[in-house]
């Protein structure tokens, strides 16, 4: 194989059209730009949006907030929720399914808030410093 023999793939490149070739071509004339507007003519374009003047759609809406898909994946647990639970060994599908979180909640974290003196085990679910040291302190482990 050599540099002079490389041809791109059969279909992959699509010559262009070239127009104002003359009536038969079927792009003579005006060039497949129809007769008369703002269209047909040279540097006759608009900014995307504009509405001839009329105020347009986006800016005619009012204006709503943002929350990123992450933030929704991502929940928060107050340690004093976990006195409801009648378990002893908590992890992120015991939190689904009493409904302390909701099912599309990926990221689980409990966090020191209220009171609590039970003796529970948590696997998979992260903790801040506060609670760990409150759990560990009751006699729970965390994993």
């Amino acid at each position: 194989m050599f540099l002079n023999s490389l041809k791109p793939a059969i279909g992959s490149k699509k010559t262009r059209n070239r127009v104002g070739r003359g009536i038969g071509s079927g792009s003579g004339k005006t060039c497949g730009r129809g007769h008369k507007g703002q269209k047909s003519r040279a540097g006759g374009f608009h900014k995307v949006g504009f509405e001839g003047g009329q105020m347009p759609l986006q800016r005619r809406l009012p204006k709503r907030g943002f929350t990123a898909m992450k933030s929704r994946q991502t929940h928060d647990v107050r340690l004093s929720e976990l006195n409801l639970l009648d378990v002893t060994d908590i992890n992120a599908e015991v939190l689904r399914t009493n409904k302390i979180v909701p099912l599309r909640a990926k990221k689980i974290k409990i966090y020191l808030s209220g009171e609590f003196s039970k003796n529970i085990n948590i696997e998979g679910v992260s903790v801040s410093n506060g609670v760990k040291k409150i759990i560990e302190a009751a006699g729970g482990s965390i994993s």
